[in-house]
C-alpha cells in the first residue's frame, strides 16, 4: 500500500510564502507524475500543479508565476513553493501520486490572512 504524506501547511499573511512537501512510500520516480490539488470550502477540488517523472510541469493559471513545483531527489519528495500568497489561495492542499492507481494524501491546510 502506497502512502502519501503532506507537510508544510499553516497560516501566513497575504504576500507571504509557504513551502509544502509531499513524501510517498517508494521512489517518486516510480510514479508517472505527482501533483498538488486544493479544495476551498464550498468549492470543487482543483489542480494546482503537476510534475511528471520526466520533469515536465504544468500549473493552474491562477498560480502561474507564484507557485513552483519541484522534486528533491535526495529526499524523495515533491515540493510546492508558494510565493505571493493571496487570501484566495486558502484551501486544503493534497498531494497525489499518479500510478496504476492514484494515491492521495490526507491534505494539509493553508490559510492566507488578508
Amino acid at each position: 500500500q502506497v502512502q502519501v504524506v503532506e507537510s508544510g501547511g499553516g497560516l501566513v499573511q497575504a504576500g507571504g510564502s509557504l513551502r509544502l512537501s509531499c513524501a510517498a512510500s517508494g521512489s517518486i520516480f516510480s510514479f508517472n507524475a505527482m501533483g498538488w490539488y486544493r479544495q476551498a470550502p464550498g468549492k470543487q477540488r482543483e489542480v494546482v500543479a503537476v510534475i511528471t517523472k520526466f520533469g515536465s510541469t504544468t500549473y493552474a493559471d491562477s498560480v502561474k508565476g507564484r507557485f513552483t513545483i519541484s522534486r528533491d531527489n535526495a529526499k524523495n519528495t515533491v515540493n510546492l513553493q508558494m510565493n505571493s500568497l493571496k487570501p484566495e489561495d486558502t484551501a486544503d492542499y493534497s498531494c497525489v501520486a499518479y500510478g496504476v492507481t492514484n494515491y492521495w494524501g490526507q491534505g494539509t491546510q493553508v490559510t492566507v490572512s488578508s
